[in-house]
Order: C-alpha cells, then structure tokens, then sequence
C-alpha cells in the first residue's frame, strides 16, 4: 500500500478558549465570558508567539524535514496557526508548503455543550454530566455531538485520502488535540483507555508535534507531543 513518506501532526497554538478554560477552572467558577463558534475560536497572544517560534524552526530544518503538503482544520485557531508558521518561514526565505482544508480534522464536536466548561455543564445540564460520568469522556456522546468513535471515524478516512494523494510525500496535518489523539488510535490501534493513560502524563501541548514514518507498509510512531521549538 502506498503511504505518505512522513506524516506529522500539529496541534494549533494556545487559543483564547484554551486560557478561558483554565482560568474558569482555576477560579473555580461557571463562566468564562467566551461567545459564538468553538469553529471561530482565535489564537491567543501566546498562541501566536508559539506559532511564530515553530515557524522559525520549520525554517531551521534541512528541506528533506520540511513538508510538501499541509492538510489543515478550517478551524480558525488551526488555520491562523499554519498561516503564522508559514508567514514565518517565508519572511525567513522558506517557501511555505501549499495548504488544503479538510473539514474531517476538526475538533471533536461537541453539540449543545460548545464552549461549556465541565463546570458550566454540572450547573446548567445536570443529567448530561451524570450521563458523562457513567458512559466515560470517549464513549459519551454529548446532544448533536460525538464520541470519540465518530472523531476516529472521520479522521481514519482523512488520513486515507492523505495516503492516496500525497503518497510519497511529507505531509502535515495542523489540527486538534482530539485529532491527534483519534490518529494514535487510529494508526496503532490503542484503545481510547490506553491513549487516556499516556495523556495524562504527556498532553497534547499547543504546537506539539507527532510524527510518524513508514515501516514495512505502515505509520510508526517516532515523536509524540514533541516541542522541538520551545524556548
């Protein structure tokens, strides 16, 4: 079977819901003051700086470690980070690799619950939160939503796509943590127990990449969550 020569996931930069979360749940409060679309969630100020620094150190790297082709979530976050990296890398002399969107890498859709804090959701859907304690965080399926299963789904047939088309080629994939994760499960055949076990001593950080190589007709992993960039 024909596969991509190299296959590396990037989770976008920090967004302005990522900091929202984390300050709600550090005051241990209810709200957040995010409105609209998780789909039209911006890049942080910090987000930002992350995707500048991988775009310097994209530029960095010799041509056969840089990609051929990049397959982006439409998500805004997503899309701001690759369009950062790669005004960086050009302004550093590095033509950037041409981009296409694919709606199959979004982040795990949530339905009802968008943009609702696991304290927001206790509060305002009690028995949405007892269900999801019951079913567990990747067989729950949230009103309108999915569940991991879906999100493994989608993503095992975007990545079947990447190996028809760009066969032989490098590719990135600039999406979400769920897409990362859905990939491992996805390309290893982890159960979602596993994966869940593995991230909770090392998380999907922002701009972190995952990469895996070609053996014997398959993707094997070499990096998980690698911030090769970091200051």
């Amino acid at each position: 079977m024909d596969t991509v020569a190299e296959l590396t996931i990037v989770r976008h930069g920090q967004s302005v819901a990522n900091v929202a979360f984390a300050e709600a749940h550090a005051r241990g409060v209810a709200t957040h003051g995010l409105t609209g679309r998780d789909a039209d969630v911006p890049l942080s100020p910090s987000g930002w700086r992350q995707a500048t620094r991988l775009g310097r150190w994209l530029a960095a790297q010799p041509a056969d470690r840089r990609p051929d082709q990049v397959v982006c979530s439409p998500y805004r976050r997503a899309r701001q980070t690759w369009t950062r990296v790669a005004d960086t890398a050009a302004a550093l002399g590095v033509t950037p690799a041409p981009v296409d969107l694919d709606r199959r890498l979004v982040d795990r859709l949530m339905g009802e619950l968008e943009l609702l804090t696991p304290l927001m959701i206790a509060e305002r859907f009690p028995a949405e939160a007892a269900r999801l304690a019951a079913d567990g965080l990747y067989a729950y399926r949230p009103p309108g939503g999915e569940t991991f299963d879906d999100v493994a789904a989608r993503v095992r047939a975007a990545l079947a796509d990447l190996h028809r088309r760009h066969a032989g080629r490098r590719v990135w994939v600039v999406a979400h943590d769920a897409v990362v994760v859905a990939a491992r499960h996805v390309l290893e055949g982890l159960p979602f127990a596993d994966l869940d076990a593995i991230l909770a001593t090392t998380p999907v950080a922002n701009t972190s990449l995952t990469r895996y190589v070609p053996t014997h007709g398959r993707l094997d992993l070499v990096a998980f969550a690698a911030v090769p960039h970091a200051p």
